[in-house]
């Protein structure tokens, strides 16, 4: 009896023992939490007292919350209350303002108007790309950084500023009146019927962009579209409840979508289409990117693990991580990640482990070996982690250096406020054309300049022979060296011809970007799209387009 007794004990003692573990874990992680808290709080009060310089207690300790958050992942982030109008701006895309990109060029004294918005108060003013800002209600902006100008800029709707622009063909400074008002940037720019059918280019899943996804569907449908094309490329992604009401409107209502798990229940949820679907049958295609991320991601991956789409383009960039804002004190915000996405299949496509890092402190890139495989509801292999793979590869074009560091430089800026003074119009959007004479005028604009291009294959021998004349190797390899710099000669306005296309393509752009705005630049590049090639291809080659959803043989 007293050894059945004892063994119960036992058997006791050993069920309570994972408990005390447990136990003890969270006991030691308070600990250190509130331990860690008031040495913090010793830091910055020793610091206030005894450090030889009056320190800014805001700068300080928001520089201090700014460093710990980097360490967690990127998308953790503290908002004070002086920054509430960046995140407003994230998740409405909204903010009160002008309506215009502006951009600052090395070595320029003042800021420019790079790009105004259509019809938003900047354009409907008078104001231009190309305009230098001269004041801003009399106050100089001389030697603005473009932070400082953007804060001038913006304001409350309704309120008056006057904008004074030094514009390129005209002698004197011009005054321009604005009445700043709520800037609401399209979630869907621009929408066409293309071969026969439709294109939508979503660029953010900001508040009601299904809606104009829907408006869009509806709109080319009643145009005769045979299919669709929905553009995700560069769409960094935002509220996750537009990705579902979007993946509904190709979906029946009631289909499962997404389900989030985070570390507390609250951060566990189920989301489910609540809408009737425009179209379950209409054939769909969805463009991705490597810049096609979070949202994106949900769209895509939901519409291939339902083998409701074809994926086309390049791999995505494989966030599968949800924030929530938490209100803090004196009106700051937390974005913090609490959970991760899975979708239909039951996958997650976050790529990068930020729990591990090496000791650099880099996190780490889950490897594709070690990714799992899933199933669509077809039965199509699908795997998790590195974002979503599209069932149709298309390489992204590498863009030559040249194209890179002109379209980086003031020179292109500069010669298409030249090309654009001298031209009141051109041809209708979509059918603008750069001529021999125009593109010969460039050449001789870019060699006449300041522009200095240095090719990479030149920078490296320079680069070796600095580490040779280190290493008292230089005087030997001299003849060698000579002989390489002088096969290595770079021929600028070579270049400027081997690279011709591309170069047409990057100017023609600016150029129609000033006459029709983003839509026309748009429809400028569909007209040499690769991945719209593919798309439209694939659409029209109904038996193929089918047998990529398909089944695969058993």
């Amino acid at each position: 009896m007293k050894r059945f007794l004892k063994g119960i004990a036992l058997i006791t003692i050993l069920s309570f023992a994972p408990l005390a573990a447990v136990a003890q874990k969270a006991e030691d992680h308070n600990f250190e939490l509130s331990k860690n808290l008031e040495i913090f709080h010793e830091i910055v009060s020793e610091l206030d007292l005894f450090y030889v310089d009056t320190i800014n207690p805001s700068k300080t300790i928001e520089s201090g919350i700014q460093a710990m958050l980097r360490g967690i992942d990127p998308y953790t982030e503290y908002y004070p209350e002086k920054d509430m109008n960046d995140l407003k701006m994230m998740t409405t895309g909204k903010y009160a303002g002008i309506g215009a990109i502006i951009r600052q060029y090395a070595n320029r004294d003042y800021i420019y108007i790079d790009e105004p918005y259509e019809n938003m108060p900047a354009a409907k003013s008078g104001l231009k790309a190309g305009d230098e800002i001269l004041r801003i209600n009399g106050e100089s902006m001389k030697g603005k950084a473009s932070s400082y100008v953007s804060d001038h800029l913006r304001g409350e709707a309704g309120s008056k500023l006057t904008v004074t622009v030094r514009r390129p063909g005209v002698e004197d400074s011009i005054d321009v009146d604005v009445v700043r008002s709520v800037i609401a940037l399209p979630a869907v720019p621009y929408y066409c019927m293309w071969h026969g059918y439709g294109y939508i280019l979503l660029e953010s899943f900001t508040e009601n962009c299904s809606r104009s996804v829907m408006e869009a569907l509806v709109e080319l449908k009643d145009k005769g579209a045979k299919g669709i094309i929905l553009d995700l490329r560069g769409n960094g992604g935002g509220l996750l409840q537009e990705a579902v009401d979007i993946v509904g409107l190709f979906v029946p209502k009631g289909t499962k979508l997404v389900e989030t798990r985070g570390k507390i229940p609250q951060a566990a949820s189920t989301y489910v289409t609540q809408r009737n679907p425009i179209d379950e049958k209409i054939p769909l295609v969805v463009l991705t990117d490597d810049q096609s991320a979070s949202a994106s991601e949900i769209v895509s991956g939901s519409l291939q693990d339902l083998d409701r789409a074809v994926i086309v383009g390049a791999r995505t960039f494989g966030k599968g991580l949800v924030q929530t804002t938490r209100m803090l004190s004196f009106n700051g915000t937390l974005k913090v990640t609490t959970a991760k996405y899975y979708i239909p299949s039951g996958r997650c496509i976050q790529e990068i482990d930020y729990s591990k890092r090496n000791d650099k402190g880099q996190a780490q890139h889950i490897p594709d070996s070690l990714t799992k495989v899933f199933y669509t509801a077809a039965g199509r292999p699908v795997r998790d982690g590195g974002g979503i793979r599209p069932d149709v590869e298309c390489k992204q074009d590498t863009m030559p250096d040249i194209l890179y560091y002109i379209s980086q430089n003031v020179v292109l800026f500069d010669f298409v406020n030249d090309w654009c003074a001298k031209h009141p119009s051109i041809a209708p959007m979509g059918e603008f054309k750069l001529s021999d004479e125009d593109y010969n005028a460039f050449k001789d604009f870019v060699c006449n300049s300041d522009f200095k291009f240095e090719s990479n294959s030149g920078k490296a021998l320079a680069s070796l022979v600095k580490i040779a004349k280190k290493e008292g190797l230089a005087e030997k390899a001299q003849a060698e060296f000579d002989a390489l710099e002088e096969k290595l000669q770079y021929d600028f306005r070579n270049d400027l011809d081997v690279f011709r296309s591309d170069l047409e393509r990057l100017i023609s752009m600016e150029i129609v970007l000033r006459y029709y705005y983003q839509r026309g630049a748009v429809a400028q590049n569909m007209k040499t799209d690769k991945f719209l090639v593919e798309a439209v291809s694939l659409l029209d080659d109904s038996k193929r387009y089918a047998s990529i959803l398909s089944a695969p043989a058993k």
